[in-house]
């Protein structure tokens, strides 16, 4: 399964990360597009924050996999149902 996050892409096109992504995008020939290569990308693509840190170090203990940005509450919506993923992607536009 690729990991396929926006924020790869946005890395590997010097996008700013406020910038939508667009299905163009996803195609960008680069070995930080994770919606193209299988492996995680060959290096890091920002400095992470104490709360990245801290998180990594005691991960919260959930099935979720899945996620989509609610732009109306800029917030994140979880979950582990990919169908479900997709009904929430649909409903706010992304």
């Amino acid at each position: 399964m690729r990991l396929q996050i926006d924020a790869t892409v946005v890395y590997a096109l010097g996008k700013e990360s406020t910038d939508k992504v667009t299905l163009e995008d996803l195609k960008v020939d680069s070995p930080y597009n994770t919606y193209v290569v299988s492996e995680l990308p060959v290096g890091p693509i920002a400095n992470p924050g104490e709360a990245a840190i801290r998180a990594a170090l005691q991960p919260a203990d959930t099935n979720f996999i899945y996620y989509v940005l609610d732009p109306k509450a800029d917030a994140h919506f979880f979950t582990a149902n990919y169908n479900e993923f997709l009904a929430k992607k649909a409903e706010f536009g992304n």
